[in-house]
């Protein structure tokens, strides 16, 4: 889990100073329309929709911006449409890489994933090659000294939560998806706000990476987080404290 929770904290940071620049926006806003136009525009009914709208105002994005994706979606005013593609395939080291896509275009979208996936060491795979090794879980993650571990496991487990786990100075909040909501709600209840929360597919075994391949695999999942179609890429790799942090800062 160490691996998925470092780059999920790295990715926050990183969407934080993307979001300032305006550059999350465009996939905020193609999260709002296509989580609308799947349940619904009332996020108390859609949960995907109530997940879309905290991000979005999370990263400041205006409330009438918010209100016309979700119009777009519902089809109360014209807009894209969005297709959900999932593409799947192996980093440097063997790594795992499950990458979701929103897309007004397949063919435009697949020719420049794979184009990622070659540059950075790695290589498209075909459907069901990875994805196995992935399950759908709400994941949270918290600073370890923001409060008690057996008080924070009493609060996950009475929202509805699976577990808690330590991870150097996090705590790991697990969930199923349907009580993502839930659970997040009892924590900011107690005035706690995690750092991570998104519903996301957690590796099931980990591969250990370092030195070359290390450096492909974040360049290949930064390419893909900044690639406009793409929702969210998802690996299993972990890489040792000392390297992440290098590779980050670099």
């Amino acid at each position: 889990m160490s691996g998925h929770s470092k780059w999920s904290s790295i990715k926050h940071k990183k969407a934080m100073v993307d979001a300032r620049r305006g550059k999350m926006f465009t996939k905020l806003i193609r999260e709002l329309v296509s989580a609308a136009r799947a349940a619904g525009g009332d996020p108390n009914t859609n949960p995907r929709l109530r997940t879309a709208v905290a991000s979005a105002k999370g990263a400041n994005m205006p409330a009438d911006t918010i209100q016309r994706a979700i119009q777009k979606g519902t089809g109360d005013t014209a807009g894209e449409t969005y297709e959900e593609v999932t593409y799947e395939g192996y980093g440097a080291g063997g790594v795992a890489v499950l990458v979701d896509t929103l897309t007004d275009n397949k063919n435009r979208t697949v020719a420049e994933i794979r184009h990622l996936f070659a540059k950075h060491g790695g290589s498209m795979g075909e459907n069901g090659c990875v994805a196995w090794m992935f399950q759908r879980q709400g994941f949270l993650t918290l600073d370890a000294g923001s409060i008690d571990e057996d008080a924070l496991l009493e609060v996950v487990l009475e929202a509805g939560g699976d577990d808690v786990r330590t991870e150097n100075d996090l705590y790991e909040i697990l969930t199923a998806p349907e009580v993502f909501e839930d659970v997040r709600s009892s924590l900011e209840a107690q005035g706690l706000t995690p750092e991570v929360a998104e519903v996301t597919m957690l590796p099931q075994s980990i591969v250990t990476i370092e030195g070359k391949q290390a450096e492909q695999v974040i360049r290949l999942m930064e390419a893909l987080d900044d690639q406009d179609d793409v929702r969210r890429a998802y690996a299993n790799f972990d890489i040792p404290d000392d390297v992440m942090a290098a590779l980050a800062a670099s």
